[in-house]
């Protein structure tokens, strides 16, 4: 049945007596696989059926009367192919030459009659030189992969390494080829299903040559699926060529790369479960498929050369440009639109008011969502929908190539906030000036909401990129404005017009310019969907976080803070927690970062220390002395009032000053490092204990910390372990510091008893991670102290 499933998917017409060969034949490869029939006689009888079936549609095919002879002709030849395979592996068993001779020979025979029937078959295709040279380059890394699974797979000890190579690159390049006739833009006409056939015909008979058939072993079966389920598909396909129209160019790209590297993964796996390491032949073939991946980026779609495939994207995209731009556009703060549209070199409409043609501010309908995702208002007196319309119009024709290649990369300058709306369009107006001398002449260029354009290019992803990076160096030279000096930064997202419609590629293009703001600009980001989740992800925390101190969403967890010589609590460290009703739990990573960007981070730290001292003094009752750590950041550290609002918290809830420690983190301390010394020495004179986190052992981090008031050193779990250069832990260092400066050290994020012993021998007093105590909740905390009675420190 799995063989029979093909010509329902590959062949509009019924094929009734190729299903129920195929039906018979997976029904001989079972018996055969289980020993109830030998395997001799399931290779003869499948390919006997095979080839008799295959025989008989195409010798009605070569018996019809018509004018045109190419047909018939087609028919004899390929009837003669179909029926040669078929003996081929009948007689093997019988054959006095050899098995592989004999296979050789009837292989050359077949492989004749059929380029010469396929030659003759109507319904063809013919392409250029170019179009079949990118095709063989996109084709050759997925062929090396199946070829690289031949290797993997093929029997060691039966083959010579030399013999072994060569099938396994004559089985990657018969199978590649044959895929993409399967899944080609014509991959529904009948000469492509006879041209899949011919070559799975191929590809059987060479593995017939090669598994070992003296005694015939069930692995020779493997062989007979691709035999005669080819040898039946060339009868089908001839037939239908014979008959049928050709069908509409519809590739179906995604066999093309899934299937060669499922069967590489398949096969890595069967490699490796045998204990098999990977040789040098391995290597040499996943080496030998970087280059194409290169290479495919590097040549421009359809084969055609970069001059005219850039005139098939400016005629295509130009016209349509053309035609949204009929009514004329209005700049902003323009009182009147221009009188007419002019026309520019590539086609495009032109505001002759404007130099180098840019087009004005986008300003659409669905405004609100593109403003949101910009995080600022589109610009009141904006145009009408004209741009971003004519953008993805021209998006959308360039779409409609079968192939298409080519980038969207919006470009956003930043550092325009504080000019007036004529300095910003001149600036503007500059900017383009200076993109138009780096891009291609007949890339397409369009206003941009904001501060910024769109370039619309033909080349490839590779030199899409290079070309925002030659934008980012033509646009970061100061702008000489009336007199004055404007520096901008720039921002450039990309996106791949292949493979999704023309709004998509431009959501694709703003979401990677968001990321490249992020990131801190003056950069070129790439779309990627983990991209896109990362960024609707943000989307999400910028849009809840606002107002979630007031709804009751944050709490806090409590993680101990251990002696490392008598086992016995000290303290705990108090983590937020965000715990949202729409995005689950938050972590502190993933939250801050959001919180400082909406300037929300003061009141998180504050509800922090508010609750911790709050905690601390319900703990506080009794004998126990413990201490609770707050992280706090160095923006909110460095305010002028922090120590008095410190001191006000501590007073409210009654807590003894020596029990709270504030910890700061090194790598952010040198920002600002006197206002940090002199905040530390605040809360210092008050009775509070700092403490300096995520400390890194670095020459520079050992300078400073001379020049840091801190009680405490927290360093991590990689300055106890031994370091990769097999030097000894850097932790005898650090504690030697710490004995001179009288700082305690705490090891933090001990996540193995070996650490907690390493953190032990290393002279560290406090230990803190999951090997010790796992964060929770302060009832959880509270019954693990109590675990301890003698807790006092």
């Amino acid at each position: 049945m799995l063989l029979a499933y093909p010509f329902r998917v590959l062949v509009p017409r019924r094929a009734a007596p190729e299903a129920a060969t195929s039906t018979a034949v997976a029904l001989l490869l079972l018996a055969g696989a289980v020993g109830l029939v030998p395997a001799s006689v399931v290779i003869a009888l499948a390919a006997g059926a095979g080839a008799t079936v295959a025989g008989v549609r195409l010798s009605r095919l070569a018996g019809r009367r018509r004018a045109d002879l190419s047909p018939r002709t087609a028919g004899v030849l390929l009837d003669a192919a179909v029926v040669t395979a078929g003996l081929t592996a009948v007689v093997l068993p019988l054959a006095d030459v050899g098995s592989t001779v004999a296979v050789l020979i009837g292989s050359l025979v077949v492989a004749a009659l059929s380029g010469l029937g396929l030659h003759r078959l109507p319904g063809r295709t013919r392409a250029s030189a170019g179009v079949r040279l990118r095709r063989s380059v996109e084709s050759s890394g997925p062929a090396v992969g199946l070829a690289l699974a031949g290797w993997l797979l093929l029997p060691r000890a039966d083959l010579p390494g030399s013999t072994r190579l060569v099938v396994a690159l004559a089985l990657g390049g018969l199978g590649m080829a044959a895929l993409n006739a399967f899944a080609g833009p014509r991959r529904r006409s009948g000469a492509e299903v006879c041209r899949g056939g011919v070559l799975l015909t191929l590809g059987g008979l060479v593995l017939l040559a090669t598994l070992p058939t003296e005694p015939v072993g069930p692995a020779a079966l493997l062989a007979v699926p691709p035999l005669v389920f080819g040898m039946l598909l060339v009868a089908v396909g001839a037939a239908d060529a014979a008959d049928s129209e050709p069908a509409e160019p519809v590739a179906a790209a995604w066999p093309r790369a899934v299937l060669p590297a499922a069967m590489l993964l398949l096969a890595a796996g069967v490699h490796l479960a045998a204990g098999r390491a990977p040789d040098r032949t391995s290597v040499v073939l996943a080496l030998a498929a970087v280059p194409s991946l290169v290479l495919r980026d590097l040549l421009p779609a359809g084969g055609t050369s970069t001059t005219e495939r850039r005139a098939a994207h400016r005629r295509r995209a130009g016209g349509a440009v053309r035609h949204r731009h009929a009514a004329p556009a209005r700049w902003p703060g323009r009182a009147e639109p221009p009188a007419a549209p002019a026309q520019h070199h590539s086609g495009r409409a032109v505001d002759p008011a404007t130099p180098s043609g840019v087009g004005p501010a986008w300003a659409t309908d669905d405004g609100a969502a593109w403003s949101a995702l910009n995080r600022r208002p589109v610009p009141a007196g904006g145009g009408g929908p004209g741009d971003r319309a004519a953008l993805l119009d021209a998006l959308a024709a360039i779409g409609d190539v079968p192939a298409p290649t080519g980038a969207l990369l919006l470009v956003d300058l930043h550092g325009t906030e504080g000019v007036g709306p004529t300095a910003r369009e001149d600036m503007l107006a500059e900017a383009v000036h200076r993109a138009r001398a780096v891009i291609a002449p007949d890339d397409l260029v369009t206003g941009c909401t904001g501060a910024g354009f769109a370039v619309v290019t033909a080349a490839g992803p590779m030199l899409a990129y290079a070309l925002g990076t030659r934008l980012l160096t033509a646009l970061s030279p100061p702008y000489r404005l009336g007199g004055a000096v404007l520096r901008v930064q720039t921002s450039i997202g990309l996106a791949e017009l292949s493979g999704a419609g023309p709004a998509d590629v431009l959501r694709q293009a703003e979401l990677a310019r968001r990321r490249a703001v992020q990131l801190g600009r003056d950069r070129v980001e790439w779309y990627d969907a983990f991209l896109e989740e990362q960024l609707v992800r943000r989307l999400d925390l910028e849009r809840e976080l606002p107002g979630a101190v007031a709804r009751g969403e944050l709490d806090l967890v409590y993680q101990p803070v251990v002696d490392l010589a008598d086992g016995q609590p000290v303290g705990a460290e108090a983590l937020l927690r965000w715990r949202s009703p729409v995005l689950g739990t938050v972590l502190p990573a993933e939250l801050l970062p959001v919180a400082e960007d909406l300037d929300l981070i003061g009141e998180l730290e504050w509800w922090v220390l508010d609750r911790a001292c709050r905690q601390l003094s319900d703990w506080s009752v009794g004998v126990r002395e413990l201490w609770m750590a707050v992280n706090i950041t160095t923006r909110e550290l460095t305010t002028p009032d922090f120590v008095q609002r410190a001191a006000a918290v501590l007073a409210a809830y009654g807590v003894p000053p020596e029990r709270l420690v504030v910890e700061v983190s090194e790598p952010r301390v040198a920002g600002d490092l006197s206002t940090v010394v002199a905040r530390l020495a605040g809360l210092r004179s008050l009775g509070v204990r700092t403490a300096l986190d995520d400390f890194r052992a670095e020459h520079a981090s050992l300078a400073q910390l001379r020049r840091l008031p801190i009680d405490l050193l927290k360093v991590g779990p990689e300055l106890v372990g031994a370091r990769p250069d097999g030097q000894p832990p850097l932790i005898d260092v650090v504690v030697n510091v710490g004995e001179r400066l009288g700082v305690e050290i705490v090891a933090e994020e001990l996540e193995s008893s070996a650490q907690v012993e390493g953190a032990r021998r290393g002279g560290c007093r406090y230990g803190q991670g999951f090997a010790l105590a796992r964060p929770a909740t302060a009832e959880r905390v509270e019954a693990y102290f109590e675990e301890f009675p003698s807790a006092s420190r």
